[in-house]
């Protein structure tokens, strides 16, 4: 064998067993005759120590040429480390290894980074030898806890009934959603596959094929602009139920999040989970997805504006727009106005904004700053109240439309409570998001669009309104937030052909369109199709929340980059001639060029 046991689980009650270990050498430094050797691999490290005086004088030779990353067996003896010289920060810390037998089994070049150093490299640097960068015990630890996860929701799903079914990877294209990925066919040129966005149209047809209840980890594909907490390909958890309601399926989630915080971070998740509406979250929070790990909620204040001879308030209160604001409390001696023309630069350039009103409050409560003057006394008291003003804090205000306002004070407020460290990052806080609007109307498109996707079922109340009011209509979904991130999402679905024609009509889809498009479906639907709903959890974004890191590359083995490339291998990269002959496709070197 290669070895008798791993770096990680010797202790005390090991002394004087004779072990054979194998791993890479962490670190190897030579003590005036007595050389010790770091010795390390996925399940921890132990210190081997070898003397001058060894039986097998070879060994300590060949030990003074090792360098990082070398891969050795070791054999040898465990010892309990001298009195005074015991590591506390090394679970192996109050033994070493005696070492008998040193055989080097692979040499390593010089590594550009080492995995164990404090330092973490440049993220390009990581990604070009991620093979390195797999070997830092942090990513290790992320990628365990990933495989930890992924067995408890498997194993929860197979106590409630579940079956797990995997959906095809080669499917249709279809025009709602991301942009998809595409794959040319040999056999039928001139054909394309597409890459699935999600299993949503396989998994609704399985519950008209009577599975009743499914689950699948499953590999979903998107190209679409990257960010921190996205990926070209990515995992989701997917799940679907038949015979259920809105209320089956968040319960039957909320025991899933409970589970998982107790077996996966050994904390206890209270039940039932919060809900607020997506209405309520938008007016209080600014977003659909608020983080709830602190306050700053947002406060409207646009019925004081109207009463205002302030120009900035009063033109956008009689315009039909919003007044709201945050109060940053105890902050107004932190920002000097320098830092508050920062920050509505800041605004201006990732949101629009047209500019930032601030008030700052001073030791007898009264409404300071350049707008100040603009407003009488009392409607400033007004504006105090609404906000709850007290001495030395911060009122920021943004003014124009509903989303706009929204989006600022979403950004400052996130800004904010990061910067002044305003919540605990070991705080799990979860939040149902229900009552979604059905639909988006698209300035670009000149039409309406499905918020979630096309599938989904409107609330009983809301159907009536359909054609008459599209934007009346809420959704039967729901999406799970946890700490300002959307963890997962669904929906209940429509289940009888004839609402799912009108939502494809009301879409821009003529009956003709719908049935080249989703007609496999259409046709399921007329033969029984059950009441059914789903979600589908975004396992990568899970696991980064859970693990506590805030870049999403770092919970997948074999990220992509920003522009969706693979800098270890070199994908995407171009082909053969020959290959591209075989299936009738030819790049157009021109546009190539142009679109570069």
């Amino acid at each position: 064998m290669f070895r008798t046991t791993t770096c990680g689980e010797l202790r005390g009650s090991d002394n004087g067993k004779v072990v054979t270990l194998a791993g890479w050498v962490d670190s190897a430094r030579d003590h005036s005759g007595v050389f010790f050797v770091n010795l390390r691999d996925r399940y921890g490290k132990v210190q081997t120590v070898f003397y001058s005086t060894m039986a097998d004088s070879s060994a300590f030779e060949l030990v003074k040429t090792l360098r990082n990353e070398d891969v050795v067996q070791i054999t040898g003896t465990v010892r309990l480390r001298p009195e005074g010289l015991v590591n506390p920060n090394m679970p192996t810390g109050e033994i070493e290894v005696e070492a008998e037998k040193l055989v080097i089994l692979n040499r390593s070049e010089v590594v550009p980074f080492i995995p164990s150093a404090p330092e973490v490299p440049s993220e390009e640097m990581r990604l070009k030898y991620r093979f390195l960068d797999l070997r830092r015990p942090e990513m290790q630890r992320v990628l365990v806890l990933r495989h930890k996860m992924t067995k408890v929701m498997r194993d929860f799903f197979d106590e409630q009934g579940f079956v797990e079914v995997e959906t095809p990877v080669l499917g249709k294209s279809t025009p709602e959603g991301a942009r998809d990925y595409l794959v040319p066919s040999r056999v039928s040129q001139g054909s394309f596959y597409a890459l699935p966005q999600s299993p949503q149209l396989y998994k609704q047809l399985l519950m008209i094929a009577g599975y009743d209840r499914y689950m699948q980890i499953a590999r979903c594909f998107r190209d679409e602009d990257l960010r921190a907490d996205r990926q070209p390909e990515f995992t989701q958890l997917d799940i679907e139920m038949s015979f259920i309601e809105m209320e089956d399926i968040l319960t039957m989630m909320s025991s899933l999040v409970q589970r998982l915080m107790k077996d996966v971070l050994g904390r206890e998740l209270t039940l039932p989970i919060p809900r607020m509406t997506y209405d309520e979250a938008m007016e209080r929070f600014g977003h659909d997805a608020p983080d709830l790990r602190f306050g700053m909620e947002l406060k409207d204040v646009t019925d004081v504006a109207k009463e205002t001879e302030f120009k900035v308030f009063r033109s956008t209160a009689d315009s039909g727009g919003r007044v709201r604001g945050i109060n940053v409390k105890n902050a107004a001696d932190s920002f000097s106005r320098k830092d508050i023309d920062g920050l509505t630069s800041w605004c201006a350039d990732q949101f629009g904004a047209k500019g930032l009103v601030w008030f700052k409050v001073d030791a007898d409560g009264k409404l300071t700053g350049s707008s100040a003057k603009f407003l009488a006394e009392s409607d400033l008291e007004k504006i105090a109240a609404k906000l709850e003003a007290e001495p030395n804090d911060l009122l920021l205000f943004s003014c124009g439309d509903f989303l706009l306002t929204c989006r600022v004070l979403n950004g400052l407020r996130r800004r904010l409570a990061a910067q002044l460290k305003l919540y605990d990052p070991n705080e799990m806080n979860f939040c149902w998001i229900v009552k979604f609007p059905m639909f988006d109307w698209s300035e670009e498109e000149n039409r309406w669009v499905a918020m979630h996707h096309p599938f989904t079922a409107p609330l009983a109340e809301d159907l009536e309104f359909l054609e008459s009011n599209p934007g009346r209509v809420r959704a039967q979904a729901y999406d799970l937030v946890l700490n300002g991130f959307e963890a997962g999402g669904g929906t209940i679905r429509i289940h009888d052909a004839e609402t799912q024609n009108r939502v494809f009509a009301l879409l821009g889809m003529t009956r003709e369109e719908a049935k080249g498009q989703f007609g496999f479906l259409l046709d399921a639907l007329q033969f029984g199709a059950p009441p059914h709903g789903g979600i589908a959890f975004g396992l990568d974004r899970l696991v980064m929340l859970f693990a506590g890191v805030d870049n999403i590359r770092d919970c997948i083995a074999f990220p992509k980059t920003a522009k969706a490339s693979d800098l270890m291998t070199g994908a995407p990269s171009p082909v053969a001639e020959k290959q591209l002959a075989e299936l009738a496709v030819k790049v157009d070197l021109k546009q190539v060029e142009k679109n570069s």
